[in-house]
Order: structure tokens, then sequence, then C-alpha cells
């Protein structure tokens, strides 16, 4: 069954080694930030700079792992529509509105979604890692290292499936901040499908 994500909110769940969830833009240019940790312990989570490292690239796609802190692999891209997605940046949050965006009182942003979402998992805003950053399109200056955001790639219907390498606790946003999804806030679909319900 599809579940929509309203716009600038999030949720959490689980998932089981072996399931996929697959996370669909229904109408097009709209991120979804995505975190996940070991539902054994807590204290293992997506690793950004491990997956980075272990894939010898920023940009991950079909067939590449997502990596926890402890180098063990938690997911894997089996399925991916748009091929740009961004592992860099942080989850937006209230400093972030503040400090980029000057906002005088803020959004909570995905941080704050994710923590509210994660709260029940006795996950504190602390454990909240760099996401990943489904659809969103971060272009790296490679001589300068100069990062900017532009609007997503993906259109309506797009999606991305990861497979769940272990049993997982997921947290996942339809992202909060403008200059992400090009000045338009959107939901965000997704799903849970048993290996036998993989297209």
């Amino acid at each position: 069954m599809t579940q929509c994500i309203a716009p600038r909110s999030g949720v959490a769940f689980e998932l089981s080694q072996g399931q996929v969830l697959e996370v669909i833009d229904p109408q097009g240019e709209q991120v979804a930030d995505l975190v996940a940790f070991s539902r054994d312990d807590l204290n293992e989570a997506i690793s950004s700079g491990r997956s980075i490292d272990y894939a010898s690239k920023i940009f991950l796609t079909t067939g590449d792992s997502i990596y926890s802190n402890r180098s063990r692999v938690m997911m894997t891209i089996v399925a991916d529509t748009v091929g740009r997605h961004d592992f860099l940046l942080t989850p937006c949050s209230a400093d972030t509105f503040r400090i980029i965006y000057g906002h005088d009182h803020p959004h909570r942003g995905c941080h704050g979604n994710l923590t509210a979402a994660l709260e029940p998992w006795g996950i504190g805003p602390d454990q909240i890692p760099v996401a990943f950053n489904v659809f969103m399109h971060v272009e790296v200056n490679g001589q300068t290292g100069e990062l900017r955001v532009l609007p997503p790639k993906s259109n309506a219907g797009d999606h991305a499936r990861f497979r769940a390498e272990m049993d997982l606790v997921i947290g996942l946003t339809a992202c909060s901040a403008e200059q992400s999804n090009n000045h338009s806030f959107k939901p965000i679909h997704y799903r849970v499908l048993n290996a036998h319900e993989v297209p």
C-alpha cells in the first residue's frame, strides 16, 4: 500500500531485512530525506562518509551500497529512475532557515521532523546523521568545491528502491527547504515491498 508524507513533514517505521523501501516523487521536483538505524543497536546509523569512501564517488545510484558508521551494509539501491541524489548535505533544520534563509520564525525542517518521528524509538536529535537526500540535485564544482543546490531532476512518478540488508528503523521526510525543491513544497509517497512484491 502506498503511503503519503504530507509536505514539510516526516514519518518513521521499521523495515525488515530483505524488504524494499520504494520512495516515489508523485509530482516531481521534491526531495525526501532518508535516514536509517540498525534495529538491534540504534547507535549504528547510515554514514555518508563511509558510503562515499567505499563507493569512491559522491553520487550513489543503482547497485551502490549505503554503509553504516560501523562499515556494514545497511541498504542497497536496487532501482533508480533518476540517478541523481545527494549524500553530502545535512537535513535542513530551524538553524538552516535562520542562517541560510534569514527566517525570524523558522520551520523545524527535516531535522526536526525526523527527530519527532523517531522519538518513539528513543532516537534523539543528536543521533540524526547526514541523510541520503533522495532526488536532491547538488552540483559540485570540481575546481573550487563550491556546492550549488539545483532543482531536482525527478519527474512525476520517478522512484528509487532501497533493499534492507539488516533490520532497520527508517526516518523519511518530504523536505522542507525551498532551495532543495525548486521553491515548491509537495508530498512524497512511499511503500514497503516484500521480496516477492518487487517488480
